[in-house]
């Protein structure tokens, strides 16, 4: 008896301090939580308020201008990874859908601008489409999957521009053009966009019954089954929209330099990864934020920018910096969730 009390009173003297606490273990789950969703804006702001005082020219007009258009192209595709991400998922193939969207919108501009937004959003929506069917109903894993639409993709835009040699111009007159090159209130239309879609997909990740089903099936597929989710529904849905993202970036981005250009995309789902998982949203799913990928891509960018600022740097240290933000980003998200798992 003395030695079942003893033993009792070693393994009651092993538990956290915080577990007698509930007060103190809520503050602490709270404070996680919090560094995980807003550890990149506070990333962000530094960087900003850092580069400001290096830099003379990093605060100019031009300057944020030209960072505000770059991102907005890569923003929205890292808004259709945001909820395939979300679900536990992956698509690799956004950066070569990027690449065909811009051409298909560049050759149907000669038909009028809705040709133009139509045609990509139409086949690289089919895209992921098929993604969709292939990862929820055949139960094919999404990495295989999405790398074969990734060189389907491409190969399908090295057929229709005679192995990359014939690139499609846009009237630089057209409406089509305008949405690219235009501006609103001294802002970009592109930029404008990208605000609008984010907002709209804020509200549905987070406000609707879909955006549950999208958490649900990323934080235990098997139970958002038996709560009613439509598992395979909301898998397919997800690789669609993000085909759809992928498609209108494109023609944004043809819109925007009025021509398809065929180089385009090479690496781009990875910055779209990058950025969402940057932003907090999961790689293991059922925990992400639209708003901080957005903030991931903002903050990609003004990493790229700083190092373009200094000058003497080659352009490949982006891509170093880049990944070892990502390297650190991912331990302190490993590490916050088993805070909270243990609390």
């Amino acid at each position: 008896m003395t030695t079942h009390t003893e033993e009792t009173g070693r393994s009651a003297g092993t538990v956290s301090p915080q577990a007698g606490d509930p007060a103190r273990a809520g503050r602490s789950e709270r404070l996680s939580a919090l560094a995980q969703q807003h550890g990149a804006l506070v990333t962000l702001v530094t960087a900003m308020a850092v580069a400001s005082l290096s830099f003379d020219t990093f605060l100019t007009g031009d300057n944020l201008e030209n960072m505000a258009l770059s991102s907005a192209f890569l923003a929205v595709v890292a808004l259709g990874m945001t909820f395939v991400i979300v679900t536990g998922g992956i698509d690799l193939s956004v950066g070569s859908q990027f690449a065909l969207g811009g051409v298909l919108a560049a050759w149907g501009s000669r038909y009028g601008t809705v040709a133009a937004l139509l045609l990509p959003l139409a086949v690289c929506g089919l895209i992921g489409l098929v993604n969709g069917l292939l990862i929820a109903r055949v139960r094919l894993a999404p990495f295989i999957v999405t790398l074969a639409a990734m060189l389907g993709a491409r190969g399908i835009l090295l057929a229709i521009t005679d192995e990359g040699s014939t690139t499609y111009l846009v009237d630089k007159d057209s409406f089509f053009a305008r949405l690219g090159q235009g501006s609103l209130l001294g802002v970009g239309v592109p930029v404008w966009i990208t605000v609008v879609l984010f907002v709209l997909g804020a509200v549905v990740l987070r406000r609707t019954r879909f955006g549950q089903y999208v958490y649900a099936v990323g934080g235990n597929e098997d139970a958002g089954a038996l709560m009613g989710a439509p598992v395979a529904r909301t898998k397919v849905s997800v690789y669609t929209l993000s085909g759809l993202c992928a498609g209108l970036a494109g023609a944004l981005n043809a819109a925007w330099l009025v021509s398809g250009v065929t180089i385009l995309g090479t690496g781009m789902e990875l910055e779209a990864i990058s950025a969402v998982v940057i932003g907090g949203t999961l790689l293991s799913g059922g925990f992400g934020f639209i708003s901080g990928s957005l903030v991931g891509v903002l903050l990609l960018k003004v990493i790229q920018n700083v190092i373009n600022q200094i000058g003497s740097l080659d352009s490949a240290y982006q891509q170093v910096v880049s990944g070892a933000f990502l390297a650190v980003v991912v331990v302190a998200q490993t590490l916050l969730g088993r805070r909270r798992r243990v609390l």
